[in-house]
């Protein structure tokens, strides 16, 4: 039998219902017992809907609070001894439900009122509601935050010590999920991440011997392996007969050339998974890749006891699939990553109906399943919304998660059915069912080619006409800053700034509906939004930072908001995916080719400009960011995409300065996150990338400031074409980096100033002066003190406005501690 099976489900639920009790648990307005008893009601209608659409094998476990890795670090106990206090604290409180205060500390960090105080005037706790206080002073920042592969969402990164101890939970939650969905009805697949990404994803040792290749986590193994094996059992004794183990790691380059490293992998992967067939040997080990290649990481593979290996069909080339038929052990079945677990685009049923076919040459079906090529975490929810809000011709392209689970079924069907592609259009299939739903796809997928809402001819001729020089600044960087000073009068060291937005409150958002509903008129909203502007340009002058932004309140989303503006894109009501905890974004589709009609940020910026003498920051998402964050369209090579893109954010660059905007921060928050999982495909990414960032940028005169903003990036691997930027100032997220990023610009040098954030906006606890102070003495160990600026790690838009004030308050006082201190060593 071909079966049909799905890796994983949008965890937010269509309406975000996740989001909303998470984040009414953390305000004090939900206690924990009803957080879980809600989140169960939400995983059985997950459960519910797979089943209703055919799918076969249905995982459990691919649940989260927050992050699944996160999961893993509490499941294994994992917990770093910083948040000890959290711990004890939670024992001590009475409750059903014990770990999820520890949990979200770990992921959002911790503060008490006691210890707010004493950063600010807050008097509430910053982590749990009133409801939840605690009475002593704990306060503790997050676990780092890094981007899930190349991807858009991001993961909680484990910390290992030199003498780490592991512990599984008591009711380890894959247990209490798989014996949930067993009690709806419902028999599951449990997913785990798998011991070697687990251990691999991690980061070890410490600041005085950090492990220098991810490899060297395999120390812990010994350690961690047999709590696996004992949830394992667990599992086994509910009645658990087959497990998903994600194991993406191996899309990485891990060997690398490299025999003693070979041969560890070799061994570590024989370790586990043989231990875990010994332990167990009725339950079927199913290891599951996505978002890449697994290429030289099969060979690793072909010895292990395991029942199935899924690869990600969307991702490989087709000789990377035959490879893998051609060498598969003739006892393992074949999970084909056939359905686009993260773009949108209905599935071309002929195409994949020519995989299955070039792989049933070699491979007899019963050892065939049809999946999506990742978990559908990825994607949104389901079209249901969407009927009536996106237009009904490109509505019938798309495909999202619900519907996906509809593909998936349909080819499985196929599969078993049989079919002859060499036969004419409407006669693939005997089956009359099969046939109409194949002649509905192929009519459609044929349509989406030929509409006439796809091209446009002057954007293309634009395209063509762009010439070398439109990829450079006019002087070099020393000219430029020399005449920037000047006309800025900012100050010479520590210069002060943030990332751009500011909260979006309560208010702004109901505002915002209240003008998209009618109930109030455009030029009501928009003297809505001044006013929130004008108090906010009175608070950054007041606490005296140096460059302002107006705080992007008319903005939904820093992407969005552009899409919203270009041709070229289109909106869904309610296409949202999970960024990180309760952060969903929902990301522009791009079905065509983009340009600009008008301005788009001129109005805000001139405006707010005009409240204050100071420089004020006009705003801007780049070219790389815009693409990586939207739904791009797949039928031509993302990089005329992203060129296209390039040419509308220059046409806005060269209008704010033209309205006397003499500082413009163009993001590239995802440039790092779009980088290949394989270093041997970087080069061309990362070519075409950076020339789009300089294609969008480089027009302005010298004395125009161009910033950038990366986050959660490791520079090391790609710092030359980091340094290809050529910014002026380069703003970087590193409260959670343990200064590690700093170091690649200090062994490579880099003669652009750099803000190297203070602190983690991520989290809502409020940092004192004296940590952002220690933190700015650490930086000016890496970089010359004439580079350095102080900021937030990243925009404000997520958090309060009384924990924003307070920080950045904090972030102003540091700063002229620091410039009268150095200042005077000069």
């Amino acid at each position: 039998m071909v079966v049909a099976a799905n890796l994983g489900y949008p965890r937010m639920g269509e309406h975000r219902e996740l989001k909303k009790l998470v984040e009414s648990y953390w305000e004090g307005k939900l206690q924990d017992t009803e957080l879980v008893k809600e989140a169960a009601q939400l995983r059985v209608h997950h459960w519910k809907v797979q089943a209703d659409s055919g799918i076969q094998s249905i995982p459990s476990n691919d649940f989260s609070f927050y992050d699944q890795i996160l999961d893993h670090i509490l499941l294994f106990g994992v917990i770093p001894p910083r948040y000890q206090e959290v711990v004890v604290s939670e024992k001590e409180y009475a409750t059903q439900v014990q770990g999820l205060r520890t949990y979200f500390a770990m992921g959002r960090g911790f503060q008490t009122s006691t210890a707010a105080t004493a950063a600010s005037e807050s008097t509430t706790d910053t982590a749990f509601g009133s409801a939840q206080a605690i009475t002593q002073k704990i306060d503790v920042s997050s676990l780092e935050m890094k981007k899930w592969f190349d991807t858009n969402y991001h993961y909680m990164v484990p910390e290992f010590a030199d003498s780490q101890t592991f512990q599984l939970s008591a009711n380890p939650k894959p247990v209490v999920e798989y014996l949930e969905a067993k009690a709806a009805g419902f028999e599951t697949r449990p997913v785990l991440v798998g011991p070697l990404t687990f251990l691999l994803l991690g980061k070890s040792g410490n600041q005085a011997k950090p492990y220098t290749n991810r490899v060297d986590s395999l120390v812990h193994l010994e350690g961690l392996l047999p709590h696996y094996i004992e949830l394992v059992n667990q599992l086994g004794k509910a009645g658990v007969t087959s497990i998903q183990f994600d194991e993406p790691i191996l899309c990485y380059d891990l060997i690398k050339e490299n025999e003693e490293i070979r041969v560890r992998l070799q061994e570590a992967l024989k370790k586990i998974y043989e231990s875990i067939h010994t332990a167990q040997p009725s339950i079927a080990i199913h290891i599951t890749t996505y978002f890449g290649e697994i290429r030289e990481n099969f060979q690793l593979l072909k010895s292990l006891p395991i029942n199935s290996l899924h690869i990600d069909c969307v991702r490989c080339s087709e000789q990377e699939i035959n490879t893998i038929v051609n060498e598969l052990p003739s006892n393992w079945s074949l999970s084909l990553g056939l359905i686009d677990g993260r773009n949108i685009w209905k599935s071309d049923y002929k195409k994949k109906l020519q995989i299955i076919s070039s792989v049933l040459a070699k491979i007899a079906k019963d050892r065939l399943i049809i999946a999506p090529s990742c978990s559908l975490l990825h994607s949104p929810s389901s079209l249901r919304s969407e009927q009536g809000f996106v237009k009904p011709e490109v509505l019938d392209w798309l495909a999202f998660a619900a519907e996906k689970l509809h593909e998936i079924k349909f080819l499985a069907n196929a599969t078993v059915a049989g079919f002859d592609l060499s036969l004419p259009a409407h006669k693939v299939f005997a089956d009359e069912k099969l046939q109409a739903a194949y002649t509905a796809n192929q009519t459609s997928i044929e349509a989406r080619s030929v509409s006439k809402l796809i091209h446009n001819d002057a954007v293309k001729t634009r395209i063509a006409a762009i010439t070398p020089e439109m990829f450079h600044r006019t002087s070099p960087y020393p000219k430029r800053a020399a005449a920037q000073r000047a006309k800025l009068a900012i100050p010479e060291l520590f210069p002060t700034t943030t990332i751009g937005s500011f909260p979006q409150t309560r208010e702004v958002r109901s505002a915002r509906l209240q003008m998209k509903s009618g109930k109030i008129t455009a030029e009501q909203y928009d003297q809505f939004i001044k006013k929130e502007i004008q108090e906010w340009i009175t608070f950054q002058e007041e606490c005296d930072l140096d460059i302002l932004v107006h705080g992007e309140f008319e903005r939904t989303d820093m992407v969005e908001y552009f899409g919203e503006l270009l041709e070229g894109f289109i909106f869904t009501k309610n296409g949202w995916v999970q960024s990180y905890g309760s952060r969903c974004v929902k990301p522009p589709v791009i079905f065509g080719d983009v340009s600009r009609a008008n301005p788009m940020t001129t109005y805000w910026s001139k405006y707010a400009q005009s409240l204050t003498k100071k420089p004020m920051k006009g705003m801007l998402t780049g070219p790389v960011t815009i693409l990586q964050w939207s739904f791009v369209r797949d039928d031509q090579p993302r990089s005329d995409t992203c060129y296209q893109i390039a040419l509308a954010i220059r046409d806005e660059v060269l209008d704010l300065e033209r309205e006397g905007i003499s500082v413009i921060q163009v993001d590239e928050a995802a440039i790092r996150e779009g980088l290949p999982l394989r270093i041997s495909d970087w080069d061309q990414y990362l070519k075409w990338a950076i020339d789009s960032f300089l294609l969008a940028s480089t027009g302005v005169r010298d004395e125009t400031q161009i910033h950038s903003h990366m986050c959660y990036s490791d520079f090391n691997d790609i710092f030359t074409s980091i340094q290809r930027m050529d910014t002026d100032v380069l703003t970087i997220e590193n409260s959670k980096s343990d200064l590690k990023l700093l170091r690649a610009f200090e062994k490579y040098g880099y003669q652009s100033e750099i803000g190297p954030g203070l602190y983690d906006i991520h989290s809502p606890r409020i940092p004192t002066v004296q940590e952002m102070v220690d933190r700015l003495e650490q930086i000016v160990k890496y970089l010359n003190i004439n580079q350095v600026w102080g900021n937030p790690d990243c925009g404000c838009k997520t958090r309060h406005a009384k924990e924003t004030k307070a920080a950045l308050i904090n972030v102003v006082k540091a700063a002229k501690l620091c410039r009268e201190k150095y200042s005077k060593k000069q």
